[in-house]
Order: structure tokens, then C-alpha cells, then sequence
């Protein structure tokens, strides 16, 4: 050979035992990353028991610290992936890097761990330490966390100004510092709470020693239920203070909060973090996340006495955001004043008619005849004769006029007179004739009267965030049907609110669909009448309020136009309606009552003059 020949080779021969030694660590053990891929791999699969034997630490004591290194952390899932392993013979030491997910706040916590390894009896083990979870740990250290809400966010009016009232929130605590027995309280006030003690012991250990900790906010009611319990448990104590949480001039559709406690919480997973709420119902339910925020999480290290020793990890929180409504407080406080001065049990709901807004709505159970169920915007009623604004504007567009003759023969009319054979249509109206619209309804089909029904918003699609009922109107089969469903019968069913939208769409001569955050777009379409059509039925609604069966509504000021009806709703209980507008305000409204003596529309009176 050559003497670049043999010097070529001989670098051949150096650079493979080199590749040979760097791949078996220039010696006889095998490759450390086995090892360290089970390790991890066995660990992220919760296999806490295969985990701890790959290791030389007491094998169930190491189990245990790895099935609770992350429980206090309200962890869902964590993730461990080799980064790189160095190994000198028989030791090595192994970099991973750990991604933590932090619960429903949606964070991720994610850190470089690092572990060594050795070699013994022929198998590469972990040298085990408290390291090897984090590296902020030191003997007897533990992980926890440490989390803060912000206050929730208001659910807000038109204007602004929140919908929610102050009212008296308990809260119910600890000073850290002061405990005798952290875990001892933790566990008695969680099982009277039914809360997870783990999470709660974390909370308290991993909070500042000195200040109070409110470990669970309350309602008087829940308050006064609860306390007798919780007053035995050593070192909790409570505060009270007005707060905008659990109370609403419109709790319908503003719904209502948990808190700690909430079985909602826990169906969702949620580990127990204080200052957490749920919405229960209504928009607070449905805008939740907006409301609620996220809380600021802080991953602590805590030694065996209970102080924080390291802080590793913060994640901010982000701040609920208000949610501006359609609804107009004084609008609401004349509604909930005018229910207040009634006997019986009623409803009422106001619409801005220009755009569908929502404007008030309120209830109040009163008297012995209790509300139907489903409230003002999800009620499933028989509307009575107060339907017959619909039928009517469908009688106009078969050619009826306001002056056509037909007798009424019906004496039950509600609050209205028996006009015998001089009555005609304008009157039949006025006095809510129901024999008289049976028998007109012979001019109309099933298949005309559905369509107009389907103008007015009768079965339309909603999109309001609440439950919420606009309608149903079977297609009639006969002339029986016909007639019954022209007098709000015959299986025609509305809400409150549903009715007020018929009511706007009179006044504002284009249909909307009901509006009850400012954001939404809203939906709009064509009345079902020609303009001298709809000039016809709104002179029909005016002579109904000024000498019909709705003159309790006739208040002075600005005229107001709407129907009434009755419906027997049991032996001894009826339904009043009152449906109608003035201005641009739309309304519906209910009575409920043991006699059909009950005037909805004196009601409706009460409220229209209180809005001016």
C-alpha cells in the first residue's frame, strides 16, 4: 500500500470504533434509552407500579409519589418526551421534557426534566429522587397549585348598568396560617361540602399563611342550611359582604350561578379551585366562558411543613367580559312594579317593535291559580282570542272589511257585549266574538291560514341563547279545526314572547325575530298584509283597547292598540291575555285567576303607564 493508503485506513478503522464506542458507551452495557423510553412511556400511561421498577428507589413509596405528583395540579393529562440521554459506561443521564396540561383553564405547563441512570445487576435503573418529577423539588417538597379568579362578569342592560343586584354573599374560609390541623380541616370541610379534600388541602397549604382563604361562596339560604355543620369544623370561619352574584331584576333570563359546590362543576371534571362559578340557567349558562374568565394559576413548591418554597410556573388569567343585553332596567323595574300591585299570579314582556329587541320581562306567582310553566319565553299556551289579531289579518286578506256584517252569538266574550245583529267584523273584533271568527273562518283554507300564521313568526327558528317558544299551529284538517285555530284554539300554542312578536310585527309593518343580546344579528321579513291591510288591523287593535274587550289597557297619553282574551285553563282557573303596543313598545301579558273576571289588560294598563 501507500502511505496514503494506509493512512486512509487506518482512519476508517479509528472513526468505526469510535461510532462502535459512542453506540455501546465504549464498553459492554447496552444503550441507556430503553430504560428511560419505559420509564417514561409507563409513567404518562399512569402505570405507576411498572414505573417505580425501573427504578432503585423504594418501589412502592416511588409508585405513590408518582401517582400524586400532579393530582393537587387539577392535571388532565400529562406528556413526557425523551429529549436526549448521555451515557459514560454504565451511568448516563437522560434530558425529557414534560407538557402538563392545567384542567379546564386550558393552559399547558411544560418544564426540561433531567434524571440519571445507572447500571445494576445488568439493568440500567433511575437513580430516584424527588428531582426526577421536577426539578424543583427537594426531599419531602410536593407540587401544588395555587389558582385566583377575578370577579365574574356582569350580565349588563342596554345602558350598561348591571342586570345582577347586590345581595348577601357568605363566604366561608380559613387563615392558612392559623390551622392546627390543615389536612384535618380540609377533610371534614370537604365532606360536608362534598368537595375533593386533596385539592382543597392543596389550596390552603399552597395560599399566603396569613390573609383569608374563602374556600366556598353562598347564598343566605344555602348559608343558613349549611353553617351548623361547617361551624364544627376547626378553623373555618366565614365573611359576608354584598356582592353582584346570585340575584337579577330578570332572572329568566339573566339564569343563575353556582359556585364551589356546584354539581355542574363537578359533571364537567373540574377540579375544586376557589372563586370558581357556573352558570346554571339562562345566559349565564350559554356565555359561560365569557363570563366566567380564567383564573390566574400559579404552580407552587411546597415543603413537608406546609410553606411555599419555589414558584415555577404562572399562568395569567384573562378577566370575564361583560355581556350587554337589549333589556332596559327601568323598563323592567315598571314591569316588575306593576306585577307587585296585582293580586293574582302574572306575566309580562315588552319588545322594542323597530328591531325585536327585548325590552323587559318579569313574572310574579301571587294569589292561589299559579303560573303555567315555561315562563315568559318558553310557556306553551292556548292563546284564546288574543290569537285573533292573526286570524283577523287573515280575514283581511280574504277580503273582509272592518265593515262586513256578522252577528255575534257568542255571550262569553271576554269583557265585550252581545251586539246581535248589527255586529260586523270591527266589532266581532272589539269584543272578541269568538262565534263570530268561527264563523267567518269559513272563508279562509287551511293551507292560507298557515301561511299567514307562518308570517307572524309562528314555528320560526330562534336564535336568543335561552330556551325560548315561538309558536306551533297544526295545519287544520276540517272546518272544525279551521275554526277553532282562527279563535286560538285547536291545538295553537304560543309563548308570552312569541305573542308580543305578532304584536311588533302590527306595529312595526316588518316581522322580527326577538333580540336579547345587542351583538345578534338580527332577522327580519315582511308583514302579510298591504299597507291599508295593516292600516285596517291596527284600527281593529285601537277600537278593541278604546270600547272592546281590552278598554282596561285604554290609558291615557299615546293610544294603545291590542286584544284580549280568556281561556280556561282548569275547574276553577283561567288564563287572561292582554296583547298589543304602543309606540314602539309591544307587549304580552298575563293574568292568571279563578274566574274569567281577570283583566290582563288592566295590568297591561299598569305597566304601559309606568313606561310612559
Amino acid at each position: 500500500m501507500s502511505r496514503r493508503q494506509r493512512t486512509a485506513a487506518v482512519l476508517v478503522i479509528v472513526v468505526g470504533l469510535l461510532t462502535i464506542g459512542f453506540a455501546t458507551g465504549f464498553g459492554s452495557e447496552a444503550s441507556a434509552e430503553p430504560a428511560v423510553q419505559a420509564f417514561l412511556f409507563d409513567w404518562q400511561q399512569g402505570k405507576y407500579a411498572q414505573a417505580a421498577a425501573l427504578t432503585n428507589g423504594n418501589h412502592a413509596q416511588v409508585a405513590a409519589q408518582l401517582a400524586a405528583a400532579y393530582t393537587d395540579l387539577d392535571a388532565t393529562d400529562t406528556f413526557f418526551a425523551m429529549d436526549s440521554v448521555t451515557q459514560h459506561g454504565d451511568t448516563a443521564v437522560a434530558v425529557f421534557k414534560a407538557t402538563v396540561d392545567m384542567g379546564e383553564g386550558g393552559n399547558q405547563w411544560t418544564y426540561n426534566g433531567r434524571f440519571g441512570l445507572a447500571v445494576k445487576g445488568g439493568q440500567w435503573l433511575i437513580d430516584w429522587a424527588p428531582e426526577v418529577i421536577n426539578p424543583g423539588l427537594g426531599p419531602g417538597d410536593r407540587l401544588a397549585v395555587l389558582t385566583a379568579f377575578a370577579p365574574r362578569a356582569q350580565v349588563e342592560d342596554t345602558d350598561g348598568l348591571p342586570l345582577l343586584t347586590d345581595s348577601t354573599v357568605y363566604h366561608v374560609g380559613v387563615y392558612p396560617g392559623r390551622l392546627a390541623n390543615a389536612a384535618r380541616t380540609a377533610g371534614e370541610f370537604s365532606q360536608i361540602a362534598d368537595l375533593n379534600s386533596q385539592q382543597v388541602l392543596g389550596q390552603i397549604q399552597a395560599a399566603p399563611p396569613r390573609g383569608f382563604l374563602s374556600l366556598l361562596a353562598l347564598d343566605p339560604a344555602a348559608f343558613h342550611a349549611i353553617w351548623p355543620r361547617l361551624a364544627k369544623v376547626p378553623g373555618l370561619s366565614y365573611v359576608q359582604g354584598p356582592e353582584r352574584l346570585f340575584d337579577s331584576i330578570a332572572t329568566e333570563v339573566v339564569g343563575t350561578v353556582g359556585t364551589e359546590d356546584s354539581s355542574a362543576l363537578r359533571a364537567e371534571g373540574a377540579a375544586y379551585q376557589p372563586g370558581a362559578t357556573v352558570g346554571l340557567t339562562g345566559l349565564e349558562q350559554a356565555y359561560q366562558g365569557a363570563l366566567a374568565g380564567t383564573p390566574t394559576t400559579t404552580v407552587l413548591v411546597v415543603n413537608a411543613a406546609g410553606r411555599t418554597v419555589a414558584r415555577l410556573w404562572t399562568s395569567q388569567g384573562r378577566t370575564g367580559v361583560p355581556l350587554r343585553t337589549t333589556l332596559v332596567s327601568r323598563d323592567q323595574d315598571a314591569a316588575a312594579a306593576a306585577l307587585a300591585g296585582q293580586p293574582d299570579s302574572g306575566e309580562i314582556v315588552a319588545v322594542d317593535a323597530a328591531n325585536g329587541g327585548i325590552l323587559a320581562l318579569a313574572s310574579r306567582e301571587a294569589g292561589t291559580v299559579a303560573l303555567p310553566p315555561g315562563g315568559v319565553l318558553n310557556a306553551r299556551l292556548e292563546p284564546g282570542m288574543a290569537f285573533s289579531i292573526v286570524s283577523a289579518a287573515a280575514l283581511l286578506g280574504a277580503g273582509y272589511t272592518a265593515n262586513t256584517p256578522l252577528p255575534c252569538q257568542d255571550q262569553a266574550s271576554p269583557g265585550g257585549s252581545d251586539r246581535s245583529s248589527s255586529a260586523t267584523f270591527a266589532s266581532d273584533f272589539a269584543d272578541g266574538c269568538a262565534a263570530a271568527f268561527a264563523a267567518m273562518s269559513q272563508k279562509l283554507t287551511p293551507a292560507g291560514l298557515a301561511a299567514v300564521e307562518r308570517s307572524f313568526g309562528v314555528g320560526a327558528t330562534w336564535n336568543l341563547h335561552v330556551q325560548a317558544f315561538s309558536g306551533s299551529a297544526p295545519t287544520a284538517s276540517d272546518e272544525a279545526g279551521l275554526a277553532a285555530q282562527a279563535t286560538g284554539a285547536g291545538g295553537v300554542l304560543m309563548s308570552p314572547l312569541g305573542m308580543a312578536m305578532v304584536a311588533a310585527e302590527v306595529d312595526a309593518g316588518t316581522g322580527h325575530a326577538p333580540v336579547l343580546v345587542t351583538d345578534d344579528p338580527p332577522a327580519t321579513w315582511q308583514a302579510p298584509l298591504s299597507a291599508a291591510g295593516l292600516s285596517d288591523l291596527r284600527q281593529l287593535m285601537r277600537d278593541a283597547v278604546r270600547s272592546g274587550a281590552a278598554r282596561a289597557a285604554n290609558v291615557s297619553g299615546e293610544p294603545v292598540y291590542g286584544q284580549a282574551g280568556i281561556v280556561q285553563t282548569g275547574a276553577h282557573s283561567w288564563l287572561s291575555w292582554f296583547v298589543g303596543y304602543r309606540g314602539s313598545m309591544a307587549v304580552a301579558v298575563l293574568e292568571t285567576g279563578t274566574s274569567p273576571a281577570q283583566s290582563a289588560a288592566a295590568l297591561a294598563g299598569a305597566f304601559l303607564s309606568a313606561t310612559g
